[in-house]
């Protein structure tokens, strides 16, 4: 066995926006064939984001192979997800998922309300034979007394219905060890984002190392505040153990895909993309037809 790699489409979102045609055929240039979507017009919009069409989207995965592997759906509407998640399932995507979420510290309570919401949403998928997961950042590594939240949404979830695409990246930015996660909890995880941290940030690894206090209420806002474009790598220039990430998602039974997501590139995202590319070659277990 050997993981498969695919992208996160965020990673090149303003290329998208200048040349969405030409940016994804780049992609599949670059070997990349497994995309990830990342729609937060949810509302309006029925697709994979980026304002990509319908008939160019299902012309580059006739014509070039490409497939869409999941998606992050932004707002989870309940009223409005029958109709993307028909229109998901027509193009052939199995799964949707959640992009961000933020909790009042300390609030259990609102924690356990938004795990059943997940619960239902993860219905809905279920109900047209797809899956539906969560996909984290660092507020989710924040204790609330004896648990994090994401333990707290690990007990709180149906396994059956709500699975977890785990951002490594952000589980150490959380002071979090993926790997440990990954044996806690080997039945949930499908999918994994992966990234990596600068040898030289001026920022600790850990944002709750005097970033953020461990008992703040974690808001986009600050979010926004604490997260610095220069605290992102690409994949084989930093400082995370990728490959040991790669060792340990490779024999998780329900494990899909290894997708890159770059949030911030230092020059050119199909540059960065490259990089990245170009280091994943190197590390053992990657799928040898991957970049084919």
């Amino acid at each position: 066995m050997a993981v498969e790699i695919g992208i996160q489409l965020y990673s090149v979102r303003n290329a998208l926006r200048t040349d969405p045609g030409g940016t994804l055929n780049a992609l599949a240039d670059l070997g990349f064939t497994r995309f990830e979507g990342a729609n937060h017009q949810a509302l309006t919009d029925d697709g994979i984001g980026f304002g990509i069409a319908p008939g160019f989207l299902r012309d580059l995965m006739q014509e070039r192979g490409v497939s869409i592997v999941g998606c992050h759906i932004n707002p989870l509407d309940l009223d409005r997800l029958p109709r993307v998640l028909d229109f998901h399932q027509q193009i052939g995507n199995p799964r949707i998922g959640c992009d961000i979420e933020f909790y009042p510290y300390g609030d259990v309570d609102y924690v356990k309300r938004r795990a059943e919401f997940f619960n239902s949403v993860g219905r809905l998928a279920a109900d047209r034979g797809m899956e539906f997961y969560y996909h984290n950042h660092f507020q989710e590594f924040q204790r609330f007394g004896d648990a994090t939240v994401y333990q707290l949404l690990m007990d709180h979830t149906d396994p059956e219905l709500v699975h977890f695409e785990l951002d490594t990246y952000w589980a150490y930015r959380g002071g979090a060890d993926p790997i440990e996660l990954f044996r806690a909890y080997p039945d949930r995880f499908i999918l994994i984002h992966q990234k990596d941290y600068p040898k030289d940030a001026t920022q600790p690894l850990n944002l709750y190392d005097g970033i953020v206090a461990p008992d703040a209420t974690i808001t986009m806002e600050l979010f926004q505040e604490v997260v610095t474009p220069d605290a992102f790598a690409e994949v084989g220039t930093g400082i995370l153990p990728i490959q040991d990430i790669i060792d340990a998602v490779d024999p998780l039974p329900n494990f899909r895909y290894v997708l890159l997501e770059q949030d911030y590139a230092p020059g050119p995202e199909l540059d960065s993309v490259k990089v990245s590319r170009d280091a994943f070659i190197g590390y053992r277990n990657v799928a040898v037809g991957t970049f084919s």
